[in-house]
Parts: structure tokens; C-alpha cells; sequence
């Protein structure tokens, strides 16, 4: 039209197809997550047994933009209304993501998807036998699982809360994540020159099992 030129709608959207290709039904998942990443929280539950073969379920809440991890709880009987209250803790002052993806686990029930939406939170459902619609959730418990439970015994639940808070500690403030360009969670602001004359000293973390560097002050 800019140029005297009347043309077919249905031709330009043939032509238009071949130029820029896109999928037919809008932005995919992996596009959407891009896009949103830092609007966007994940959350997951990992069933840990411990020494007596009593089942216990740790639950987090992670930023998929930074990585961070927002909040984690555990408990033995993972409830609706148990579940809910995590959510509110996690959000304390009223910040908010946008979209709060979760699986279909019936952990979360439809209490949990109507208490979020009360304070405007999208609660987006992965699709059946999908582990990579919620990849970035996936992953840090597959890194909890090998970093740090399956080198210990867990004998209950108090337990098992000491040690995850000292290890999600370790891994939003100390740990660096190739997925966000070897940086640190917690972390926003860059890091400044390390000069020369600076040591090294070594903290162990979890009587050990990993280290975090830091510079001699």
C-alpha cells in the first residue's frame, strides 16, 4: 500500500511465511521461557527417603532468570494448604513473579493455583511426561541430589532442612551457573578486578563436601 501497490492478503501471508518463518500457534515454550525468564518462578517437589525409610518432601520456588533459589520448605505430609503457605512465604512483601509454572503433581492442588491468581500470578501446567517444559527446575534437583543428598545420611526432618539451607545457600551465593554465563545468583553485581597481591582462603561448606573461595581480606 505504501507504494500504489494492492496485493492479496493471502498472498503477502504466503510470502511472509517463507521470509520469517514462525510456529503456527504463536511463540513455543522454549521462546516463551526466553522471553520471561526473569517474570518467571518455577516450582517442584523432590521426595528424599532418609535413614529410616520415611518419606520426606523438600519444596522449592526458583527464579528461572537469575536462578536463584526463592524459598524452600520441607515437610512430611505435602498438603494443599501446606502448600499454599509456601507460596505466601515466598512473596512476603508483596514481589511477585508473573508466571508461576508448576507440573501436574496433585501436591498442588486447585487451592494452590486460586491462591496465586488472587495476587495475579499466572500458574502455567507442564505438559504430561515433559521434563523439559521445566528444565531449569529439573536441574538444580538433579545438582542437589548429586552434589550433596547422595553423599549423606539423612535421619529426618530437621535434618534434611539444615542441610539443604546450607546448600542453597552455597548455591545462590557462592556456586557459578554456566547456564547464566558462569555467574552467581545472588550475585548482581559484577566482580571487581582481583589484584595480584590478594590471597585465596577456602571455606568448606557442609563440613566439606564443597568449597567457596573467597578473597583474603
Amino acid at each position: 500500500m505504501k507504494l500504489g501497490i494492492r496485493v492479496a492478503k493471502t498472498t503477502i501471508q504466503k510470502y511472509a511465511s517463507l521470509a520469517r518463518p514462525h510456529p503456527a500457534h504463536g511463540q513455543n515454550w522454549s521462546t516463551f521461557l526466553r522471553n520471561h525468564a526473569r517474570l518467571v518462578w518455577a516450582c517442584d517437589f523432590l521426595p528424599v527417603i532418609d535413614l529410616f525409610f520415611r518419606q520426606t518432601y523438600p519444596f522449592f520456588i526458583i527464579e528461572l532468570g537469575s536462578r536463584q533459589i526463592v524459598h524452600f520448605g520441607v515437610t512430611s505430609h505435602p498438603t494443599d494448604a501446606w502448600v499454599r503457605q509456601q507460596r505466601r512465604e515466598a512473596t512476603p512483601y508483596g514481589l511477585t513473579p508473573r508466571f508461576l509454572i508448576r507440573d501436574r503433581d496433585s501436591k498442588c492442588g486447585d487451592g494452590f493455583t486460586r491462591v496465586a491468581k488472587a495476587s495475579s500470578i499466572e500458574v502455567p501446567k507442564t505438559p504430561y511426561r515433559a521434563p523439559k517444559a521445566n528444565a531449569v527446575s529439573e536441574r538444580f534437583l538433579g545438582s542437589l541430589r548429586q552434589e550433596c543428598l547422595d553423599h549423606l545420611l539423612v535421619v529426618g526432618d530437621r535434618n534434611l532442612h539444615r542441610v539443604i539451607k546450607q546448600y542453597v545457600e552455597y548455591f545462590n551465593q557462592a556456586r557459578p551457573h554456566q547456564g547464566i554465563g558462569q555467574r552467581i545468583p545472588g550475585r548482581t553485581l559484577p566482580q571487581p578486578a582481583w589484584p595480584r597481591r590478594e590471597g585465596l582462603i577456602t571455606v568448606p561448606v557442609l563440613n566439606g563436601l564443597h568449597d567457596n573461595h573467597r578473597r583474603a581480606v
